[in-house]
Parts: structure tokens; sequence; C-alpha cells
């Protein structure tokens, strides 16, 4: 398996977490960084501007595919594990 198709099945996991990511955003026991990183990621995800335009070959979709990912992992990985598996359990996605 290529290392794009490692990376796309990646990002399709991640974002098949965005419930269960809303309601970390909203625990308590979550740190504000998490929180922060959270919001900044989901801001640029709806925004319609981009960092590298979409019309732009291969280039534009580098935030879509890199970007959003990591900022997501990263947030993952600023709060508690325990908050994550509890509300991964919540909503019922497969870790």
């Amino acid at each position: 398996m290529s290392a794009l198709e490692n990376l796309k099945r990646w990002a399709r996991k991640l974002k098949s977490h965005m419930k269960a990511l809303d309601l970390a955003r909203k625990d308590p026991r979550v740190p504000w960084g998490a929180k922060v990183v959270l919001v900044l990621v989901v801001a640029y995800a709806l925004s319609p501007i981009d960092l590298i335009p979409d019309f732009i070959p291969v280039l534009g979709l580098l935030d879509d595919l890199i970007l959003l990912p990591l900022g997501i992992a990263l947030a993952i990985r600023l709060m508690p594990k325990e908050v994550w598996t509890e509300c991964q359990l919540q909503e019922g996605c497969n870790s």
C-alpha cells in the first residue's frame, strides 16, 4: 500500500471521529490547548479560504490531506487518553 493510500485511510478514520471530537471539545477534563487546536482545525475545515487554493493541481489538496488530519491528531494527543476513549465509545466509533 502506498504512502498516499495510507494517508487517505488515516484521514478517513479521523474524519469518522468528528462527533467524538465534538464531545471531547465539550469535556471539562480536556486541556484548553487541545480545545484551541480543535476549534482552529474545525474553523479551517469549514472556512472557504485555503492556504493552498484547491484549483492548483495536486498541491491544492495537500491542506485537506495533511494539515487537517495532523491538526486533529495533535488535538487527540493533547487530550487525556481516557477522555478520548470515552468519547469514542459514546459515539460508537471504532478505534
